[in-house]
């Protein structure tokens, strides 16, 4: 289906709680959250009405996120049953790893292809300056063993911040050269505790393309949100998602699914459309989907403080 701007949404993200089991600085208070109530949360009975539904309008691929989706009771039989629906071509995970290593065979069979694992640096103790919690080695393990299984792709995702982790650019970099891998940089965004790092700590794709010469640009399918590039001799590629210095507005393909029941057809806008009244009325579902869909803003305006943006934290969101 396409939006109102002639673009084809055929990609949506499902956020399937804002829990997570760490506090990394730039996503999550260190107090963490506020539970929400069981009947706050979509139950997996009413994620799959709505994905059979976005199916009929198009769409075919599926991510599910969190906060931590892995922390979730029967996650694989959710993603089980979503890769049953007709029209559903792909399934994907992003996930902090933590807990993924002894999930990730079970979850493939289930019908996961691919997975998004986050990792913001190489160094132990620095990790646990980042995450709060958590060990680098259960994280570093699965990876490992997503590769061995042939989960593919396995993409990397790491949130550079000046002066906290830009000494590692390099050497996550370099994972490239030894492991099939996409490691992307993203750019800090000022949204929830991101906003506190983002005065001193932001980074530009362009600071790391001039930083790094020998890397070699290799190009962005439509739809992609990372420029991608390799370095000589690497079996991998490493990716820059720039939301912000280059935005990618006019290529977006996806829309999101909150745990709360709500459409978000753009990560960074306020917009948001309540779906859960019309849970039992497939007519009225897929009626109220097409309405988000057509809205889709045409672009995000994070770079203009007097446009408005969602004040919601990303683990509420799904980034």
């Amino acid at each position: 289906m396409k939006d109102g701007w002639g673009r084809d949404i055929n990609y949506m993200r499902i956020s399937v709680t804002d829990r997570c089991n760490l506090r990394c600085i730039y996503c999550m208070p260190e107090e963490g959250i506020k539970k929400k109530q069981h009947e706050d949360i979509l139950r997996y009975e009413d994620i799959l009405k709505i994905v059979k539904c976005c199916a009929k309008l198009g769409i075919n691929k599926i991510r599910l996120t969190g906060g931590e989706p892995l922390i979730v009771k029967d996650i694989d039989k959710l993603i089980y049953e979503i890769s049953k629906i007709d029209g559903i071509e792909d399934i994907g995970i992003t996930t902090n790893g933590i807990l993924l290593k002894d999930m990730a065979k079970d979850l493939k069979k289930c019908g996961l292809k691919r997975v998004n694992i986050s990792l913001d640096t190489l160094k132990e103790e620095k990790f646990k300056k980042i995450t709060r919690k958590g060990n680098l080695k259960n994280v570093l393990e699965a990876i490992e063993e997503c590769l061995r299984i042939g989960l593919s792709p396995v993409k990397i995702n790491t949130v550079l911040i000046r002066g906290l982790n830009d000494d590692e650019i390099e050497d996550i970099m370099n994972l490239t050269i030894r492991y099939p891998l996409d490691v992307r940089f993203i750019e800090l965004m000022p949204i929830g505790e991101g906003e506190k790092y983002y005065k001193d700590g932001f980074i530009s794709s362009e600071e790391i393309i001039r930083n790094h010469k020998n890397l070699f640009p290799i190009g962005r399918k439509r739809g992609e949100t990372a420029e991608n590039y390799k370095l000589p001799d690497s079996i991998g590629k490493i990716g820059l998602i720039s939301p912000l210095s280059c935005k990618f507005c006019d290529s977006c393909n996806r829309i999101r699914l909150t745990s709360a029941g709500t459409i978000k057809p753009c990560l960074h806008s306020e917009r948001e459309y309540s779906i859960r009244e019309y849970l039992n009325s497939e007519e009225m579902l897929l009626a109220a989907i097409k309405n988000s869909i057509i809205n889709k803003p045409k672009e995000h305006y994070l770079e203009e403080n007097e446009k408005s943006f969602s004040k919601k934290m990303m683990f509420q969101i799904g980034g």
